[in-house]
């Protein structure tokens, strides 16, 4: 019987692969998405995407949402505080487990794993090591569809922001930008792809910035 765990939800394409690697592997059962969302802004915490579009991709894709509210410029004891009381509860249903779109980056699985373990939680990274070339290739390959909605522009330029991630997105992207954007330069929202019933529909508004950072906003769509 599939072990049932968590699954954190960014509502970009790591944490979509992530998603499609634990249903394809048949081990796991995810019992829910767990989303940070930023509280005043009533949107996805550093992705910028509207709580609305959030709610539509699980519904989307069959499967529970759980969102933690954190405050605007939460500190990490807050953040932190925040996770927690959103565990405890699945882990007194039996759930020991919260998997990860993380690739590379040991500093941040670190993290989130002496952080589990404060609460008698394990992570798993279904795609840890993955070389993100080839990642960001069979992303598209299976048919997922895209859209950059954050750009740091200390790393990319600001008029990536509110494109689609295709191929052409990867053959503009600067040398030494990483084609997942795992160190940070770009965010995605993810409308499509053979793990959702149906796609998100959306408008692409303008982009705008914001806490230094470039942002597309996404107009939901009936």
């Amino acid at each position: 019987m599939p072990e049932k765990i968590l699954l954190s939800w960014s509502g970009g394409k790591d944490s979509a692969m992530s998603l499609y690697e634990v249903k394809r592997d048949g081990a796991y059962d995810v019992a829910a998405l767990l989303t940070t969302v930023t509280d005043g802004y009533d949107r996805i915490s550093m992705h910028g995407v509207r709580r609305e579009l959030l709610e539509k991709q699980a519904e989307s894709l069959g499967v529970d949402l759980h969102k933690i509210y954190i405050p605007i410029m939460s500190t990490n004891e807050q953040y932190q505080a925040a996770m927690r009381a959103a565990l405890e509860p699945f882990l007194a249903q039996g759930i020991r487990s919260v998997a990860f779109g993380d690739l590379f980056l040991e500093d941040i699985k670190k993290y989130r794993e002496e952080n589990l373990s404060k609460v008698g939680m394990k992570g798993i990274f279904p795609v840890w090591l993955r070389d993100t070339r080839e990642f960001a290739r069979t992303f598209l390959e299976l048919g997922f569809r895209a859209i950059a909605v954050c750009v740091d522009p200390r790393h990319l330029d600001p008029s990536f922001a509110g494109k689609e991630i295709d191929q052409s997105f990867l053959n503009r992207l600067p040398a030494g930008v990483d084609p997942c954007g795992e160190n940070g330069e770009f965010h995605t929202f993810v409308y499509d792809g053979p793990i959702f019933k149906q796609p998100i529909r959306f408008r692409v508004g303008e982009p705008v910035e914001r806490d230094s950072f470039w942002f597309c906003d996404l107009v939901p769509e009936a």
